[in-house]
C-alpha cells in the first residue's frame, strides 16, 4: 500500500490523518475511519484496519478529530484534544473529512467507527443517506446512556458524575467554562464546557438507528457491558440490514483481537459489497 500523510481544513485548526492507496490498482471506492474517545488515527482499529483495507482495493482515510488524545498542543502551546471536545465538533470534522475525500474523487465512502468514533459514524450514516456501509465497532449508546451507568462503568465521573456536573454548570455560569476539571476516572481531564455538553448534546445511538438505511456491522466484546454498547438493540431498530458479532474473551479495546476483527470485517466487505 501507499501512504499520504494528509491534512484537513476546518473553521478552526486542520485535522491531520494517513491516506492509504492499494499500491498495484486504482481503488474502486474508500472508507473513513472514525477514532474512539481521546484516541487517534495510529492507534487502535483505525491503525490496524486499513492495510487489510486497501488488500480489498479500497483506498482508506484514517484521521484525527480536532478531539484526538487528551490534551495536545499544534503550532501553538493553546490547548486541544479530547478535554475540550463538543459533540458539534466532532460531527463536524468526519463531514470535513468526507468532503476532502469527495474532492479526492471518492464519495460515498463506507463508515468504519470504534467507540465514540461509532457513535459518531452513526450520526455521520443517518445525515448522509448514500452511505454504503456502515461498521461499528462497540459503538456506545449516546444520549444519557453513559450518565446512567457511570457509577458502573467508572467512567466520566463515576459515582461522582451529578457533582461533577453541578461544579461544571456553575464554572460555566461564573465564565470558566474553559477551566479543566480533573476527573476520578477516564477521561482524567475534561473543561467545564466539555463536560456539560457530553452530558447534554449527544443523540442517542439507538434513537438514531431507524435513520439508516445501509447494510452495517456491529461488532462488541463480550467483556463489555450490554447496555452501554447496544449492538442488539441497534440491530432491532435500524432500518437497514445490521449484523451482530460478538467477540469472546474481548475488552473494548479488542486487544489480542486484532487478527479476528480483521476477519470479521473483511469477510462482511467482501459478502455485502461483492
Amino acid at each position: 500500500m501507499k501512504l499520504e500523510l494528509i491534512e484537513i481544513e476546518t473553521d478552526t485548526i486542520p485535522l491531520d490523518g494517513l491516506l492509504y492507496y492499494p499500491e498495484r490498482k486504482p481503488a474502486h471506492g474508500a472508507v473513513m475511519i472514525f477514532h474512539g474517545n481521546t484516541m487517534n488515527f495510529y492507534t487502535g482499529a483505525p491503525r490496524f484496519l486499513p492495510p487489510m483495507i486497501c488488500e480489498l482495493g479500497y483506498a482508506c482515510l484514517s484521521f484525527n478529530r480536532r478531539g484526538h488524545d487528551i490534551l495536545s498542543i499544534r503550532d501553538t502551546r493553546i490547548a486541544v484534544g479530547a478535554a475540550l471536545q463538543t459533540t458539534a465538533e466532532g460531527i463536524a470534522d468526519n463531514q470535513y473529512a468526507a468532503q476532502w475525500l469527495s474532492d479526492k474523487g471518492f464519495n460515498n465512502p463506507i463508515l468504519i467507527g470504534h467507540s465514540n468514533g461509532g457513535f459518531l459514524a452513526v450520526q455521520h450514516a443517518a445525515a448522509n443517506p448514500d452511505t454504503p456501509a456502515l461498521i461499528l465497532l462497540s459503538a456506545h449508546g449516546g444520549g444519557r446512556v453513559a450518565e446512567k451507568l457511570a457509577a458502573r462503568t467508572g467512567l466520566l465521573g463515576a459515582s461522582k458524575t451529578e457533582e461533577l456536573r453541578e461544579r461544571a454548570k456553575l464554572m460555566i455560569a461564573e465564565g470558566k467554562g474553559d477551566e479543566l476539571i480533573i476527573l476520578p476516572g477516564w477521561w482524567y481531564v475534561a473543561t467545564a464546557n466539555s463536560y456539560i455538553d457530553r452530558l447534554t448534546t449527544m443523540p442517542n445511538t439507538v434513537e438514531t438507528a431507524p435513520d439508516i438505511t445501509c447494510p452495517s456491522l456491529y461488532i462488541r466484546g463480550d467483556l463489555e457491558i450490554p447496555e452501554a454498547y447496544p449492538a442488539e438493540d441497534f440491530a432491532a431498530a435500524s432500518s437497514g440490514k445490521c449484523d451482530v458479532e460478538i467477540i469472546k474473551n474481548c475488552d473494548h479495546f479488542y486487544r489480542n483481537k486484532e487478527e479476528e476483527v480483521k476477519h470479521i470485517v473483511r469477510s462482511w466487505i467482501i459478502k455485502t459489497l461483492a
